[in-house]
């Protein structure tokens, strides 16, 4: 497997076949995982992971990989599982290489987006909707009390508030359990 080739399937929007040659990978981190007392399923759910975080980095015009793709993998596969199991040490977190530091930060970024992501879930329909007109879409208040039926933009703003606030408490709460 030929790192540039990988990078250039990305690079052209070819993720379909960057994303076939990197799945040769995963023999490697499954032994990984095995050898850490996992599962195939969690060796499964580990390199998923490895991989939607290699692919959000790359997505990034400021990424850069300084490692090969394997490298890369089995990192973000190490700190994933480790994470999954248990919470780092102080020691631990300390003796991090500056290269591994690095790796760490992307599979925390990782997690507190996959939080985020749990919590406009479980949000009410109507929430997503208003959050996505207001945020995705950038509809005024006044348009989406008007599309909402809301009585005034007043209280599409105050709505607006409750829902991020209702998506906060959500997210708290999955990150403290």
């Amino acid at each position: 497997m030929n790192d540039k080739k990988i990078l250039e399937f990305f690079k052209t929007g070819q993720r379909d076949k960057a994303f076939k040659q990197l799945y040769s990978l995963y023999p490697r981190i499954e032994k990984l995982v095995l050898s850490k007392g996992g599962k195939k399923s969690d060796a499964q759910d580990v390199f998923q992971e490895a991989l939607i975080i290699l692919n959000r980095n790359l997505e990034q015009s400021d990424f850069i990989l300084t490692a090969s793709f394997y490298t890369y993998l089995y990192s973000v596969s190490r700190f994933v599982w480790k994470d999954m199991q248990t919470k780092f040490t102080t020691q631990e977190l300390h003796d991090l290489k500056d290269n591994e530091v690095s790796i760490f930060q992307h599979v925390l970024e990782e997690k507190k987006y996959r939080f985020a992501e749990n919590a406009f879930r479980e949000l009410g329909e109507r929430c997503q909707q208003l959050l996505q007109l207001f945020y995705v879409q950038k509809i005024s208040f006044s348009d989406i009390a008007t599309m909402m039926q809301f009585k005034s933009e007043k209280v599409a703003k105050n709505q607006k508030y409750k829902c991020l606030k209702k998506a906060k408490d959500i997210y708290q709460n999955n990150t403290q359990s």
